[in-house]
């Protein structure tokens, strides 16, 4: 389960990356803004599993 969450965290991260500069360079910032959003979910969900590591050892 653990591994599952991370590799989720991580495919949030990249998506949201790409999004964003993908709405950068087109100047839509509704779209870049989604895409912050999505790689800060994934950087919110890779730091729970973190700590989760960290409680576990």
């Amino acid at each position: 389960m653990a591994r599952e969450q991370k590799g989720k965290a991580k495919k949030e991260q990249i998506k949201g990356k790409t999004k964003e500069t993908v709405g950068r360079m087109l100047g839509n910032e509704s779209m870049a803004a989604e895409g912050q959003m999505e790689k800060s979910k994934g950087d919110a969900r890779q730091a729970k599993e973190k700590a989760k590591d960290v409680f576990k050892h």
